[in-house]
């Protein structure tokens, strides 16, 4: 069925949500799931002014990682193929949901799996849904993952 599954990751409970729903989906023999996390390296502005400090950014990079890394433990553990990334952005014009997408593209992944937290009113017109951007951007069927 889908052979290229591809799942975004944070460290929240419906990333990890997700994660549980891409390893059950890629548990057939021929299946490889990419795992990818996305850190935003744009946001790191003070006072307005372009503010990268190298501890931060070498901060953001190791989080990241880590987030990966227990995530790869949690697939090779269920016996899943698997193999991950850590997506970078560094413009301005860019967002998660399309570095996701963009992504998923490159690698032709067959399916993408995010968690999706439900927000509803002024939270979701002032924070925005990663997963309602991805779904909206990608060339590549979605499967949205709700939190609790």
């Amino acid at each position: 069925m889908f052979n290229r599954i591809l799942v975004a990751v944070d460290a929240s409970e419906t990333g990890d949500r997700a994660l549980e729903a891409a390893i059950g989906l890629a548990s057939t023999p021929q299946a490889i799931l990419r795992i990818v996390h996305v850190i935003d390296t744009t946001n790191l502005n003070m006072e307005g002014e372009v503010f990268e400090p190298p501890d931060l950014l070498e901060r953001l990079t190791q989080r990241g990682q880590s987030i990966l890394d227990k995530a790869e433990t949690a697939a090779k553990a269920a016996g899943v193929a698997v193999e991950t990334g850590l997506i970078k952005i560094e413009t301005l014009s860019q967002r998660i949901a399309e570095a996701i997408a963009n992504d998923a593209e490159a690698w032709s992944a067959d399916l993408i799996v995010v968690g999706t937290h439900g927000r509803r009113g002024l939270k979701r017109l002032f924070l925005g849904s990663v997963a309602e951007g991805t779904a909206r951007l990608a060339t590549r069927p979605v499967l949205l993952i709700p939190g609790k």
